[in-house]
């Protein structure tokens, strides 16, 4: 099955001029969820994945299963303000101003392996900042995964060092 044929192009959305990306046409197919989940985790699977990570919202719908593909704990990456627990948080440069983005404290420990999942990479500032707030806690990113790459708009480039995998990239 060809994934890109469940991603739906919506023009001028958030504003004119964009080419919105939209990935619940593939999320409302469960054939095609499935085929997404299994292709992720199989990329991974020689690897020793200790927890999965992923970044608010839409991170969540493909690292959960992830993770229990690999038997391994599901981390959320969150906005800043959402987690009820002892947090480390990161800043990160947006076009349009600054975001920030937290994770529980306890979360992931020392030396353990971590893949970082979210649905689309863009321009890397929200996965960068995923990937600081691992590294901050001494977590050892094993690689970073998406199901959409916007290739043109150079995210990788954020992201040098670390494995970055894309199942679909425009």
């Amino acid at each position: 099955m060809d994934l890109r044929q469940r991603i739906r192009d919506v023009p001028d959305f958030p504003e004119p001029g964009i080419v919105f990306k939209d990935i619940t046409p593939l999320l409302q197919d469960p054939v095609a969820f499935r085929q997404a989940i299994f292709e992720l985790s199989e990329r991974f699977a020689r690897e020793r994945i200790d927890v999965v990570v992923g970044i608010e919202a839409r991170g969540f719908l493909f690292g959960a299963p992830l993770a229990l593909n690999f038997d391994a704990p599901f981390v959320p990456i969150r906005k800043k303000g959402k987690l009820p627990h002892k947090t480390v948080g990161v800043t990160y440069s947006l076009e349009y101003g600054d975001a920030a983005v937290e994770m529980h404290q306890d979360a992931v420990m020392p030396g353990k392996r971590v893949l970082i999942v979210d649905d689309v990479l863009a321009t890397g500032g929200t996965m960068a900042a995923a990937r600081a707030l691992v590294e901050q806690v001494k977590g050892e990113v094993v690689a970073l995964a998406v199901l959409v790459e916007l290739e043109f708009l150079k995210g990788r480039e954020k992201l040098e060092g670390a494995e970055t995998f894309s199942l679909i990239k425009y």
